[in-house]
């Protein structure tokens, strides 16, 4: 038998707490005692966000939250701004499309972070831009955006800030609320530590004004549906009751450990796996605004980065997250969110060095655990 290791940016490991409640019995949705657990998750949920506003859960990925938010702010012929940093910035492109919006594409070279003052020419320049959509996370470059510095902007505009934080929410920082951010998307398989199968939404007063004059289609993502149904603790379709019941037991997991210390666990993690990066004389991907979500480097030169990422799964049960896109081959993620701890980063690295050192390239071998064991060893 062998142990297998789980760091990619979603899915993620699951507690035990989680695995526990997601095989107890089965209940019927339309009863007291689901509403009691729906009431139970709404409030956690709220919590995680920061916000006083209504998050709507979804039997969906992320994914499909992001096209719910598309499909209810906006209708065909709508203008708004997306920011393709990486593959999943792309995705709102790709959405927004879908739906006849127009769409402003600021481009940001992988690795790097939008810059603020670039959104606010945009605005200024074209005053019918109803929506900013953006990624607290790129998790395909291991980018964090400055989100807050964006809401600053967009809260004086008629446009909406809507941020895809399916990646970083329960594991960075993102104040819904205090940073301005109108609608807030998520997903369950990251931060959360849930299996995937929930997407969440939120929403500000200033987005549900767009939510009641937007004419693009929708049925099972209607919000305003939702909405009616939520008003009653109830949900308009049949709910996926099994991960709600565990999603309760992450966000109780989450509360009694507090958000503050959530925060600093992964920063520790990151700032480990980042350290022993540089000590293996690997180069971090995105160095200037490099995420506590996951860490993405440069695979080195002369070494097959999808071999590696295939040799520490297949022969070593260690999965890691190769590149995407143009970079499949060239950047390898290794993620420290959600239920991952020190010892599932130390057991990476040992596995990386390994594997790397076997495919040629030239390592003293423990120098990234070591690296990674001073900085654990140096917060208290």
């Amino acid at each position: 038998m062998r142990k297998s290791y789980l760091l990619t940016p979603g899915p993620t490991p699951l507690p035990p707490q989680v695995c526990e409640a997601l095989g107890r019995p089965i209940i019927h949705h339309r009863t007291p005692q689901f509403q009691a657990i729906l009431k139970e998750a709404n409030e956690g949920l709220r919590y995680v966000f920061q916000t006083k506003n209504d998050v709507f859960i979804l039997a969906s990925s992320g994914t499909g939250a992001m096209e719910a938010a598309v499909a209810n702010l906006l209708s065909a012929g709508d203008t708004a701004i997306t920011i393709q940093g990486g593959k999943f910035g792309e995705r709102w492109t790709e959405i927004c499309n879908s739906y006849g919006i127009n769409t402003e594409i600021i481009e940001v070279q992988w690795g790097e972070a939008v810059e603020a003052r670039e959104i606010e020419k945009r605005i200024k320049a074209n005053p019918k831009i109803k929506a900013v959509f953006t990624t607290l996370c790129e998790t395909s470059t291991g980018v964090v955006n400055d989100i807050e510095a964006v809401g600053k902007i967009v809260r004086n505009s008629q446009a909406v800030l809507v941020v895809d934080a399916i990646s970083g929410l329960g594991a960075i920082d993102l104040q819904t609320d205090s940073w301005f951010c109108d609608v807030v998307v998520s997903g369950s398989q990251k931060g959360l530590m849930l299996p995937p199968g929930l997407g969440f939404i939120s929403v500000s007063p200033k987005a549900w004004k767009l939510v009641q004059d937007s004419k693009c289609p929708k049925y099972y993502f209607d919000l305003k549906a939702a909405k009616k149904a939520l008003d009653k603790t109830d949900t308009p379709f049949t709910p996926a009751i099994t991960l709600i019941i565990a999603l309760c037991e992450s966000l109780k997991m989450l509360k009694e450990d507090g958000l503050e210390n959530v925060f600093l666990r992964h920063k520790k993690m990151a700032d480990a796996t980042k350290a022993a990066m540089k000590a293996m004389g690997l180069e971090l991907f995105a160095a200037s605004a490099a995420s506590d979500v996951v860490t993405a480097a440069k695979v080195p030169q002369g070494i097959d980065g999808e071999k590696m990422v295939k040799t520490m799964r297949d022969t070593y049960g260690v999965t890691i997250a190769g590149g995407q896109g143009e970079f499949k081959s060239r950047i390898f993620r290794i993620a420290h969110m959600g239920y991952i701890e020190k010892s599932d980063i130390i057991f990476c690295l040992a596995c990386l060095e390994k594997v790397l050192s076997q495919m040629g390239y030239k390592i003293n071998l423990g120098a990234g655990v070591k690296a990674a064991e001073e900085i654990f060893n140096s917060h208290t």
